[in-house]
């Protein structure tokens, strides 16, 4: 078989006629028989078309009922591989643009979301009326209109008074981001990859291309608008390192059109040789330019400074080394051999300027009180301590300690670097030995392979940070971290040790795994414990020393992506189970909520709610097709789990939305938050689990609407009978915005209720949720309800003061509604629910008639309230 048709047999895709490309190949003896003409079309290179065609409009039971590349209705096996997704990067993507789009739509402020939500759901309704080209025009027609809301908004104007280049380029940062958002979202139709396989195959290299100069730049700017400016270049170069990982190591293309320009592009990958050394630059020096720029009054003035420059070029510089394992740099020469010295040579100078300058930087300058060597012997043994340990893990990582003079001499190493390692942090002479032979074991186990000397140094080395940590802080009678130092540094001795016992419970036999997945469990549980400490203490550990803080931010970071990458590696190597993998997933991920929230349990509801949402992602794993991967009751119970978790973080909701809006949330915004979390988190579960089951589809719409409505609106609504917080309850009676704003007399807020139920109603009749096109008495209720809600509505917001016009108002309305309605109906039923129409209007003007009294009432004792609040102001102002 050919290699390519079974690349389109694993993607779902269909053939393309060979008039689309250079060459002609043979039919596959594997596919459909057809008859003698249709061998011959396809075979001629006048009429282009599919080898499997579009099914036709009869065949709409077995078709995908959307123009993405989603799953349809169940049907035959060649309808549903034909309707599976033959985009093969979406998540890769996802990680990269999701978070971008967010940062933009949180810079653009609600003008850009509010353009850019009424053109998807525009786009959204063309797709499902199977307007394809109108969804597809619809999706860029939004991104553009977003993006001239974009560039009038408020915060980019007062930015360009301050520096107009600065505001141009971010100008042309966020376009670009807003167009790799919409060539993306041009991937997703699947009409667009069957009709144009070169044009998509191209779209394809535009974004692996694109994104990691964009990328980086824009995750740069929206963690420094959150953390400051002081460490931006070492961000950018993080993030730059993680997106040419991402997209620059050789990669499979998704579709099979790759075609004409592969002998030309000399790679199995997406990307050619130009992007590829485009990527390389970019990651070496960009971040040094921007260092530069940014610190260029101080560039010279230290060895400090010259030593952050160093370093912002040579750890990229390894990093790519490194990533040439993986085929990173295949441009420079295909020679494995050639490739080798490459890495050798360049890995040997790039480690010792790296390891030179982190004592510099780090070691003298931050760690300086903790090394009891004089000089100039420090220096001599911190280089060889960190020198000679380096060197040894790079050989060993290198796969050149394998014969019996190499062991021997890593073994002398290792004994030598644990050697002046402990003369460095002052550890006993008498007691010397010690590192030493914990230094034999752990080269032992290297070489060796063998779990006890593993074992044999990890107890070794625990009486060695036992005595560290005794030594230098069990005398001090301080508090860290809201606690006494000396129980601070228990929890740090016991992550510690669990973290050195981790690699040899990874090696331990199948059968033993357990202890390997409690071993981590424990472990980002008490390093989860630790971190929350030391941020949400904070004030505990300054003591007049503001500029040294212990544990600074991008330490989460590190600790975080460290944490994952860990458990992905495990994972793959099928040494973590899924269930263990997917709770250290979720609790590694929880820790970044405290660098945005101060709560002191954010951390635990946001590791609560990940693990309540994720199992749909993470767990349920079943290919087959046809079938659903979680039973239903499994989704009933997910979806309460949800919503439960969603409920016990309504504390951080509530301080989310309090930073947001400067001010705290009414209790409608806080509910409709919550309603609308809720909806969104299940999403995965009717989307991934459930695509073929039109009603969850409908009441997840209804319940996501439903929590926009409360969110726009904010209707009044009393939750103290729902939560029991202090915290939120000291924010609602704070006093502050009535003596910053005064008293404002504002329109009656209950309205919104009816626009709220208006909106449901009609959307659960549009989604078929309200049997209303079957039932006609149902039809005619559903017309007069949504008719009064609107009526009332329009007539309370815009006609306040006119109470006369209400019931004019309100029948105009709700006869344009039955009208509207019963447009379909045979004439035969409309005469019978016409009587029933007619006394619902008769019975609206006794109602308006009270509800003008309620009114009345109401306005006259909101003046009453005004006027107390003035005279009291009057009594203290005298």
């Amino acid at each position: 078989m050919d290699p390519s048709s079974g690349s389109a047999s694993r993607h779902g895709r269909l053939l393309i006629s060979p008039s689309l490309s250079t060459r002609s190949p043979s039919p596959s003896p594997a596919a459909s028989p057809a008859p003698h003409h249709h061998q011959e079309r396809r075979n001629s290179t006048s009429s282009p078309k599919p080898l499997v065609p579009f099914p036709a409009s009869s065949s709409s039971a077995n078709r995908p009922r959307s123009s993405f590349g989603g799953a349809g209705p169940r049907g035959s096996a060649a309808a549903t591989s034909a309707s599976g997704p033959a985009f093969a990067h979406n998540a890769r993507l996802a990680v990269a643009l999701v978070p971008a789009a967010a940062f933009l739509l949180d810079l653009g402020g609600l003008p850009v979301f509010a353009v850019l939500a009424i053109g998807l759901a525009a786009a959204y309704l063309l797709d499902a009326l199977q307007l394809r080209q109108g969804a597809f025009f619809t999706v860029w027609a939004a991104l553009l209109a977003a993006d001239v809301a974009f560039f009038f908004s408020a915060s980019l104007s007062s930015a360009a008074a301050a520096s107009l280049p600065l505001t141009a380029l971010a100008l042309l940062l966020c376009a670009e981001t807003s167009f790799l958002i919409g060539v993306w979202a041009s991937l997703q139709f699947r009409w667009i990859q069957l009709e144009n396989p070169t044009i998509v195959a191209a779209l394809e290299r535009l974004l692996f291309a694109c994104v990691p100069i964009a990328a980086p730049a824009l995750f740069t700017w929206a963690l420094v608008s959150a953390v400051g400016m002081a460490n931006a270049s070492y961000y950018f170069a993080a993030f730059c390192m993680v997106f040419y990982w991402l997209f620059s190591i050789p990669r499979p293309s998704s579709f099979n059109s790759r075609k004409q320009d592969t002998p030309i592009l000399d790679s199995d990958g997406i990307l050619g040789p130009l992007e590829s050394c485009v990527h390389s630059l970019y990651v070496l020096f960009v971040p040094v330019l921007f260092h530069a720029v940014s610190h260029h009054a101080t560039l010279f003035t230290s060895w400090a400074s010259v030593c952050e420059l160093l370093l912002l070029f040579f750890i990229p510089f390894l990093f790519q080394l490194y990533a040439s394992t993986r085929g990173a740099l295949w441009w420079i020469t295909r020679d494995a051999r050639a490739m080798d010295q490459i890495r050798i040579v360049n890995g040997f100078v790039a480690l010792v300027v790296v390891v030179l300058c982190l004592e510099v930087r780090v070691v003298f300058h931050t760690f300086g009180r903790y090394i009891h060597a004089p000089p100039p012997l420090n220096y001599l043994l911190v280089t060889v301590t960190m020198l000679g340990g380096a060197l040894g893990l790079a050989a060993h990582a290198a796969g050149k300690v394998g014969d019996a003079a190499s062991s021997v001499a890593f073994t002398g190493l290792a004994v030598l670097v644990s050697g002046a390692g402990a003369v460095v942090i002052g550890f006993p002479m008498m007691f010397l030995p010690l590192p030493m032979i914990s230094g034999y074991y752990v080269a032992r186990f290297f070489t060796k392979k063998s779990l006890s000397s593993y074992f044999t140094f990890v107890a070794l080395a625990s009486l060695m940070v036992l005595w560290f940590v005794v030594h230098n802080y069990w005398d001090l009678n301080i508090w860290l971290a809201g606690m006494p130092l000396k129980s601070f540094t228990k929890y740090v001795v016991a992550a510690v040790i669990m973290a050195m016992a981790v690699p040899g419970l990874a090696l331990l036999p199948t059968k033993l795994r357990f202890l390997l997945e409690l071993g981590l469990i424990g472990h980002t549980l008490l390093l989860c414990y630790i971190e929350n400490r030391l941020f949400n203490y904070a004030s505990m550990y300054y003591y007049g020393f503001e500029d040294d803080i212990i544990y600074p931010n991008y330490m989460v970071f590190i600790t975080t992506f460290l944490g994952l990458a860990l458990v992905r590696r495990l994972y793959v190597d099928q040494r973590l189970g899924p269930k263990a993998a997917w709770i250290l997933t979720c609790l590694y991920s929880s820790k970044l909520a405290m660098l945005f929230m101060t709560s002191r349990s954010v951390i635990w509801v946001s590791a609560v709610l990940l693990l309540a949402v994720t199992p749909p992602l993470l767990l349920y794993r079943d290919k087959s097709k046809g079938a659903s991967k979680m039973k239903v009751w499994q989704a009933y119970f997910h979806a309460s789990v949800i919503a439960f978790s969603a409920w016990l973080c309504r504390e951080t909701i509530f301080e989310a939305l309090q930073w947001w809006n400067g001010r705290p949330p009414s209790d409608g915004l806080l509910l409709g938050s919550y309603i609308l979390l809720t909806g969104v988190a299940c999403i995965p579960i009717v989307v991934l689990h459930f695509p073929h089951v039109q009603l969850a589809k409908r009441f997840l719409v209804l319940v996501v609407a439903t929590g926009l409505l409360f969110v726009v609106m904010q209707p009044p609504i009393k939750l103290s009978w729902v939560y029991r917080s202090d915290f939120i309850t000291a924010a609602h009676l704070s006093d502050d915005d009535i003596s910053i704003y005064g008293f404002v007399a504002s329109k009656p807020t209950w309205p919104s209720w009816l626009l709220i139920a208006t909106v449901v109603l009609t959307l659960a009749a549009v989604t078929s949720i309200i049997p209303v096109k079957y039932v006609v008495e149902l039809r005619a209720l559903y017309a007069v309800a949504v008719g009064i809600t609107l009526g009332i509505y329009i007539s309370v917001q815009y006609f306040f003061q006119a109470v006369v016009l209400y019931p004019l108002l309100v029948a105009t309305i709700v006869s344009a509604a039955v009208f509207v309605v019963f447009t379909h109906l045979p004439s035969e039923s409309s005469t019978r629910v016409l009587p029933w129409v007619f006394s619902f209007l008769v019975a609206l003007f006794p109602v308006t008639y009270l509800l003008e009294g309620h009114l009345r009432s109401k306005s006259f004792a909101d003046e009453d309230e005004e006027e107390k609040f003035t005279n009291m102001l009057a009594i203290e102002g005298g």
